[in-house]
């Protein structure tokens, strides 16, 4: 009979805390910092935008103390401890290499960069000066995905051999849109379809084998994607992201004595069924945490790791990112010259 174990995750509450800087005060700032102060005893101190107006706005709302117009006054600030950087996609890469070199932890929306070679020169970045770098894949840290990572340690599915992950949200095109905009960081891939690139990473490890196909918007930012990938060990992995259509957000792990099925998005806390020669159970996050409200388990992780000495995720290594992106980068490529 298979008993489930119980996820092992960082306590919400009651462990190391940190004083957060946030640069980028747009949407999923908007959320982060929700989330953390309502569910944690992180706090954030300092905000900055280009625009003093915004970061003055977000302050107050979110009940922060220092509002800074531009960057560079926030990383001077010796009041802030670790820096998250939720601006724009291009963005990431020079605002995560300016907290790095103001000697700031840096907590960096995923993706972490551009592409991996952006990726690439952020954690070397990081790694020389010895502060602690993370991509915020935010999920990695939810309670289901430590489940799912001792179920699949103990081998409670058998060799895994087939992973299924999909993720869309619809967006009305525009030419003007900046997820449009390739030049940018616009495409879905860089937007959703990073969420199953990880989930398929994280069961299987290494891909040596990538084919995908796909549709563009007429800016030739892909728009749709699906994806078979092949691991080092042989197994395979059917993916799918879109733009054009609201999708589930399923997952699934198929093993030779069993398999893990999501009832529920993947992406957010979520319910699992377990189906093994031991029967079928089920398992649901219980933490009272819906949809982006997840996004507070990254914040303690992350301050529970620099409180242990060290200087990336044991989850979700600077490496893996990087494994990630060069992924998407293959896949992005084989979907533009396909489309030509």
């Amino acid at each position: 009979m298979l008993t489930l174990p119980e996820p092992s995750v960082t306590p919400l509450r009651g462990g190391p805390t940190l004083r957060w800087g946030v640069l980028g005060p747009g949407g999923i700032a908007q959320d982060w910092v929700s989330t953390v102060h309502r569910h944690t005893d992180q706090r954030v101190v300092a905000v900055a935008s280009r625009s003093s107006d915004r970061s003055q706005a977000f302050a107050v709302r979110h009940g922060i103390p220092h509002a800074f117009e531009g960057h560079e006054a926030l990383l001077a600030s010796p009041d802030v401890d670790v820096v998250y950087v939720a601006a724009p996609h291009a963005q990431h890469r020079p605002l995560a290499l300016a907290a790095i070199a103001a000697g700031k932890h840096v907590l960096i929306e995923k993706p972490m960069a551009l592409d991996a070679q952006e990726a690439e020169e952020i954690s070397q970045a990081a790694k020389a000066a010895g502060v602690f770098a993370m991509e915020a894949m935010w999920t990695r840290y939810l309670p289901q995905s430590d489940l799912v990572s001792r179920l699949l340690a103990d081998g409670a599915v058998g060799e895994v051999r087939t992973v299924t992950a999909d993720l869309g949200w619809r967006w009305e095109y525009s030419a003007g849109d900046p997820r449009f905009d390739p030049t940018i960081g616009g495409g879905v891939m860089i937007d959703a379809g990073v969420y199953p690139l990880w989930f398929a990473h994280s069961v299987l490890g290494p891909i040596d084998s990538v084919h995908a196909i796909g549709s563009v918007a007429p800016t030739t930012a892909e728009i749709e994607a699906v994806i078979a990938l092949r691991s080092a060990s042989g197994a395979l992995a059917s993916l799918s992201a879109s733009a054009t259509t609201t999708t589930p957000g399923l997952a699934s792990v198929y093993g030779t004595t069993g398999s893990i099925l999501f009832d529920s998005s993947f992406v957010f806390p979520a319910r699992l069924r377990i189906l093994s020669d031991g029967g079928e159970h089920e398992w649901a996050d219980e933490s009272g945490l819906a949809g982006r409200d997840g996004l507070a388990w990254q914040a303690t992780a992350l301050a529970a790791y620099v409180a242990e000495g060290r200087t990336q995720s044991p989850l979700h290594s600077l490496d893996d990112s990087i494994a990630v992106l060069r992924v998407l980068d293959d896949v992005r490529r084989q979907i533009r010259r396909h489309a030509e």
